[in-house]
């Protein structure tokens, strides 16, 4: 039962903004599509706080 909880947990967890940024990061096709990417991160697009 609390090995099921803990499945749930972590189901529901929001991922970090570390972690959003490395499967930003990893979604890249080629070297460009990459240093396009970091460009973004660069500016801030995953640290936007509304």
């Amino acid at each position: 039962m609390l090995k099921q909880f803990k499945n749930f947990t972590r189901a529901l967890r929001i991922p970090s903004s570390e972690e959003r940024e490395t499967a930003y990061l990893n979604g890249a096709i080629d070297r460009i599509d990459l240093e396009y990417r970091q460009r973004q991160i660069d500016r801030g697009l995953f640290r936007k706080n509304y």
